[in-house]
């Protein structure tokens, strides 16, 4: 079981991201990822997370041409939100969540 402090870390990786979507979970995760693997399981996790999810918003951002892609970028906005929520808690909780339908990029 990791520490409080490292579960807050964590927990701080998504958080941040409501208003740092990018600059605030990096140097949480750059500061204290030698120093545990759960905080740096955490900032990949968010990563893999931002850089999927950022293809899938281009990707539909392509198909607003055919009209769905309006439709793509409400649902991935709803899921980005819904999961960022998700992952907090489950940090918070100490356990090691898997987003779904995140590509591993960083490993």
């Amino acid at each position: 079981m990791p520490s409080k402090d490292e579960r807050l870390l964590a927990t701080l990786i998504y958080v941040s991201s409501f208003f740092t979507v990018f600059i605030g979970p990096l140097i949480i995760w750059l500061l204290k990822k030698d120093e545990s693997s759960f905080v740096d399981y955490h900032g990949k996790e968010y990563f893999n997370f931002l850089i999927s999810y950022f293809i899938y918003s281009l990707i539909s951002g392509i198909l607003i041409i055919i009209l769905i892609g309006g439709i793509l970028l409400g649902i991935i906005g709803i899921l980005v939100f819904i999961f960022t929520i998700l992952a907090a808690v489950k940090a918070y909780e100490g356990e090691r969540y898997q987003i779904p339908l995140v590509i591993r990029f960083l490993r």
